[in-house]
């Protein structure tokens, strides 16, 4: 017997954020809570969250994109305003990476 994953509504743990660059693509891992629903609207699952504050994320910069992955899988997303606490936001449409 195959055990799935259906997309669940919350996610709160440990991912890999993998920003493209002007070189390699740069590896992070990080700890991230996400959220998602899908908007009857538009007919798309939209997910969105924070990831943890880490030094790493210093060359990180608001409106790159990137691709988050976890356990579940990956999704391409974007990053956005950092709050005062200094959590980056995370945002994407589409299957969720959790």
């Amino acid at each position: 017997m195959t055990a799935t994953h259906e997309p669940q509504e919350a996610y709160d743990g440990p991912a890999v954020l993998v920003v493209a660059g002007t070189g390699q693509p740069v590896e992070h891992t990080v700890s991230v809570t996400l959220r998602g629903a899908f908007q009857p609207l538009d007919g798309h699952f939209h997910w969105y969250g924070r990831i943890a504050v880490d030094s790493a994320l210093d060359t990180v910069r608001s409106g790159s994109a990137v691709t988050l992955r976890t356990e579940h899988g990956e999704a391409a997303g974007k990053v956005a305003d950092v709050d005062p606490w200094g959590r980056f936001r995370v945002s994407g449409t589409g299957r969720p990476p959790f």
